[in-house]
């Protein structure tokens, strides 16, 4: 029985190994949100795709995503807070393109459309909403709209550490088996990267809008990985019978 557990531990730890410290891709799920600060909820767009990781031996030193694994359309965020009259609500049409983290940080742009509805809740049509510059939001760089109302984006790239606007901060982290710094990216790690995104306005109640984007990534196991898994664990069972009957 010994034996078999002996062998079992070896039959997992190497398929794991195997699968995090050979392998070049990742599948994972995760999501992205903009937490836009003193709003809640958060908008978040679910998604899921494979990433691409290097690093020496099994740490992962860099995480390439492709463009799109997070997509969503006219996405509607109300604000019912009366101090933010006349702003009602935002509305996001976005995707992620493709970028790369290196060092714990690096650029991943959103592409797409952020809009700030005033006067009456999302969606409304224009003048009566505002364009936000969404370019600049994980990637760094300004941007400034100059319609109804006077809008600037000042962005930087994501970061496994703290990101802050002025005061305000929210924290990147790795834990379980993944990490940008220390430990491997292996199946059933967590990576969260932050991004902030200082928004201006023209608008008194609304001069400064702090915003955050929050992207956290789920490594999964792959297929073969489980079934491996789920073959050792049948074969442990089979032997504790045999045992069971065999001492009867």
């Amino acid at each position: 029985m010994r034996a078999v557990v002996r062998s079992l531990f070896v039959l997992g730890a190497t398929a794991l190994c195997a699968t995090t410290s050979s392998a070049a891709e990742l599948p994972f799920t995760g999501s992205l949100s903009l937490f836009i600060t003193a709003v809640e909820p958060p908008v978040t767009i679910a998604g899921s795709g494979v990433a691409t990781v290097s690093g020496p031996g099994s740490h992962l030193a860099t995480l390439a995503l492709p463009a799109s694994p997070f997509a969503a359309t006219g996405v509607v965020l109300p604000i019912t807070d009366p101090a933010a009259v006349p702003i009602y609500g935002f509305q996001l049409t976005a995707h992620n393109a493709a970028g790369t983290i290196m060092g714990g940080g690096g650029p991943i742009p959103l592409a797409g459309v952020a809009k700030i509805c005033l006067f009456a809740p999302c969606p409304v049509p224009p003048p009566a909403n505002v364009t936000v510059p969404l370019s600049v939001a994980g990637a760094g760089g300004a941007a400034t709209v100059s319609t109804l109302v006077n809008v600037t984006a000042i962005g930087a790239p994501w970061t496994i550490g703290t990101a802050a606007i002025g005061s305000i901060t929210m924290m990147g982290f790795a834990h379980g088996p993944a990490s940008l710094t220390s430990s491997t990216a292996a199946p059933s790690g967590v990576v969260r990267v932050v991004t902030p995104v200082f928004v201006a306005t023209n608008i008194a109640s609304a001069a400064v809008i702090p915003v955050f984007g929050v992207m956290t990534l789920h490594f999964v196991p792959e297929p073969g990985t489980m079934l491996l898994l789920a073959a050792g664990f049948s074969v442990l069972a089979l032997a504790g019978r045999r045992r069971m009957r065999a001492g009867t």
